[in-house]
């Protein structure tokens, strides 16, 4: 019967990504009701706390994008790439990295790609270099970003594991995963300079320039940024976001700054979930107030309806998961804390894989994180093998992907004939793999 429900969530998962991330929201209904309904099994809980943590964080981050203070971000990061023409391989993908890290999410980095593209064709080098990598790059910043949906989940779940929040909070989850990913674009980068022909030696591509409309369609356009103006208040946006940002990592690092309440006899410290909570709030409620922001227009933005989206698809999935993993927690125990215990590695593998299926870090984190913990892996290898939740490069379905690919006018950057075989699969897996690398040694060096 174990098997039996396991291939029902298996199915779940496999026919929601077919919807994007409203379908596996609402699809996972449909397991969590085969689950409770027909195998009898008692409904686990929702993450509610992971789910409001995210709330407040696309809130603030949606108010930034209203205010102007995204676009501010993006012509800086463009002004550095124009600056540097011949390092764009290396420059684009640390410019989307940081983007991500800044805002915490990957959306943000779309308006880059024409960009990016425009720079490599002008300076003659292949736009599959850095485009591809500065795909993989945009989503790899999301386990280092202190305002992401997968770092907040990350945090979420290790605070209600009895307590070790407290010895593994936000500051040493990104003291492990910032420079681990960051390890992993960098190798990822160097591996594309030489990826590929040059365009000069590419048959496939000359012979489009052959022909006019083709050449005029593959130069003929100038995607910028640097000729628009901003009003001030897109800056003192920016400025309010990066002081909400810095007062989380001051508050993480600092327990003793933080307001300390009675709990079960002990006197603990405000929860950094709730610290999350109120800064985006508050650091949204003085851009609103101070920024001239259109209020009504903060739910009709991109970063909120990606957003959005991200908290249903954690709803269905972590809840019908939790459903299944607390049913069978004792034979699961039973059946896999040894293998587990010894070979921590295949947490990773099976964190890969599942984020692969619902193309979300934060989705897989809360479905097999909570798992790993009740399997008795200790907490250190969830921030070890942090990385590993970004899997859903292999294959070419995820719409920053789907976007480079659109903007690469010279269709270098493109899905191979096997599926499999598309621009994004080997830098994906040497970032990713280095960065588990990395991240594994600083745990077991500093941790």
């Amino acid at each position: 019967m174990i098997s039996v429900e396991f291939i029902v969530i298996i199915l779940c998962l496999l026919i929601g990504t077919r919807f994007g991330g409203m379908g596996l929201g609402l699809i996972s209904g449909i397991g969590l009701f085969i689950l409770s309904f027909v195998f009898g099994l008692q409904p686990g809980k929702p993450p509610v706390d992971v789910m409001l943590t995210i709330l407040a964080v696309i809130g603030c981050a949606a108010t930034l994008q209203t205010a102007g203070g995204l676009n501010v971000m993006m012509q800086f990061a463009e002004r550095l790439l124009r600056r540097h023409p011949q390092h764009i391989t290396l420059l684009a993908p640390f410019t989307t990295w940081m983007l991500t890290f800044l805002c915490g999410t990957g959306h943000v980095v779309y308006t880059m790609f024409p960009i990016i593209a425009d720079i490599a064709l002008k300076k003659g080098i292949r736009p599959e270099r850095p485009m591809a990598v500065a795909s993989i790059a945009s989503q790899m910043a999301i386990t280092a970003s202190p305002v992401s949906v997968a770092v907040v989940s990350l945090v979420s779940i290790l605070a209600a594991q009895h307590g070790v929040g407290q010895a593994f909070g936000i500051l040493e989850i990104l003291a492990i995963s910032v420079p681990a990913s960051l390890a992993g674009v960098a190798i990822a980068a160097l591996w594309s300079l030489r990826r590929g022909k040059d365009l000069a030696d590419d048959a496939e591509f000359q012979a489009r320039l052959q022909d006019p409309e083709q050449r005029k369609f593959i130069y003929g356009s100038t995607d910028t940024l640097m000729n628009q103006r901003f009003p001030k208040q897109a800056y003192w946006s920016t400025w309010i976001f990066f002081a909400g940002i810095a007062v989380v990592v001051l508050l993480g690092a600092l327990p003793e700054l933080r307001p300390a309440f009675e709990v079960k006899g002990k006197l603990t410290a405000l929860s950094m979930n709730l610290v999350i909570q109120m800064m985006m709030l508050i650091a949204g409620a003085v851009m609103l107030m101070l920024c001239k922001v259109n209020a009504a227009a903060i739910s009709n933005g991109a970063v909120f309806k990606a957003g959005m989206v991200a908290i249903f698809s954690v709803f269905g999935v972590a809840w019908m998961s939790d459903t299944f993993f607390q049913a069978h927690l004792v034979e699961l125990k039973m059946a896999l804390e040894g293998v587990v215990k010894s070979h921590p590695w295949t947490y990773a593998i099976v964190l890969f894989l599942v984020s692969k299926l619902v193309n979300s870090q934060a989705a897989a984190l809360t479905a097999v994180a909570p798992m790993g913990l009740m399997l008795g892996i200790d907490p250190k290898m969830l921030i070890a093998f942090f990385p590993a939740s970004y899997g859903y490069f292999v294959l070419p379905t995820y719409p920053s992907d789907l976007a480079c690919i659109g903007f690469d006018r010279s269709g270098t950057t493109r899905i191979g004939k096997f599926i499999i075989n598309h621009s994004f699969i080997l830098p994906g897996l040497i970032g990713v793999s280095c960065a588990c690398a990395v991240s594994y040694l600083l745990v077991q060096t500093f941790l």
